[in-house]
């Protein structure tokens, strides 16, 4: 591949859809998503469960193939074929929320490390780079785990062989989902921090998959906030977490433990991607619709009936017409 000086991942009019069941309508789980992950940046894709960020993740690793649209890694278009997809996938590495999950039981920690360099075709030096994967994820000296099994490790260890056996094909981006949801909280700034040192030293870039606005403060150049399968909100995470200009985001953000004011309580579950509704796809769950401020505005009609535009681009931007409405009074 050629490399060139655009962003390292991007996704370009991305649709993933599912067939739905006994002739129901296919369920659109991404629905025109425009996303970019630069060299040596970290993205969070953040939003509720159910809002398709799993399965955007998933069509960017080439898990899933699009239904339209493409990706593109350093400038060139995802091939799927299988060759092509495993050469690819020695630059894009999975980081898996639950590590107990991640790790088969019956291997020790070094065949676990070991796996992606068999599989890709290990080097004599097999050893020295195991263990030099080990280190770089903290676990030093790194021959003390070689013949540990995943049972014998604390949560937060088993995490960093999950992240050591990413690490040992050298890989420039990590797409890590839910990294830290299943661990304790004094494990989960320790697993965090890590992210942030691999990329300083080693100029990794990553897509953090998460439900949790908190984390995105602590680790995220940059957010992009998911809704009913699209982009709602994207930006600086500053801006977009001190400013938040989506009601769906102010209302992740209300529930954190350090959020001045009470929580926002969102009725009502998310949409069924079958049923996409018309207007913003936010509308039937939005306190500010709820409360009257979006008739006040003179959008409540608009907030019901027209589509907002697919975002694009790392800039600040917002698919609300109650927010837009207020950025020009």
């Amino acid at each position: 591949m050629t490399t060139t000086t655009g962003p390292l991942l991007s996704a370009a009019g991305l649709h993933v859809a599912f067939p739905g069941r006994r002739g129901a309508a296919p369920a659109r789980a991404v629905d025109g998503v425009e996303l970019t992950v630069g060299k040596g940046e970290i993205v969070a894709l953040v939003g509720e469960s159910g809002c398709g960020k799993t399965t955007l993740a998933r069509t960017l690793l080439g898990l899933v193939a699009p239904t339209a649209g493409g990706v593109s890694f350093d400038g060139s278009p995802l091939d799927h074929r299988p060759r092509a997809l495993k050469a690819y996938r020695r630059r894009v590495q999975l980081v898996l929320q639950d590590p107990s999950g991640s790790l088969n039981p019956r291997h020790t920690v070094y065949d676990a490390v070991a796996e992606g360099l068999r599989i890709h075709g290990s080097p004599d030096v097999e050893r020295e780079v195991v263990a030099e994967a080990l280190a770089r994820a903290g676990l030093r000296p790194a021959e003390r785990f070689f013949l540990r099994y995943p049972h014998e490790l604390s949560g937060g260890q088993r995490q960093r062989v999950v992240i050591a056996g990413a690490l040992v094909l050298s890989p420039e981006l990590l797409v890590a989902d839910e990294p830290v949801a299943s661990l304790d909280a004094s494990v989960r700034g320790e697993i965090l921090a890590l992210l942030l040192r691999l990329r300083d030293e080693l100029g990794l870039s990553a897509l953090v998959v998460t439900h949790d606005l908190g984390l995105a403060w602590n680790i995220a150049d940059r957010v992009a906030v998911m809704y009913l399968g699209r982009i709602v909100e994207t930006g600086p995470v500053e801006q977009v977490l001190t400013n938040p200009q989506h009601p769906y985001t102010q209302a992740l953000l209300s529930v954190l433990p350090e959020s001045a004011g009470d929580p926002v309580v969102l009725t009502g579950e998310a949409p069924d991607p079958s049923r996409i509704p018309d207007g913003c796809r936010f509308h039937a769950r939005c306190p500010v619709l709820a409360s009257g401020e979006a008739d006040r505005a003179g959008v409540a009609e608009r907030c019901r009936t027209a589509d907002l535009p697919v975002l694009a681009g790392g800039t600040a931007r917002v698919a609300c017409h109650w927010a837009t409405t207020r950025r020009r009074g």
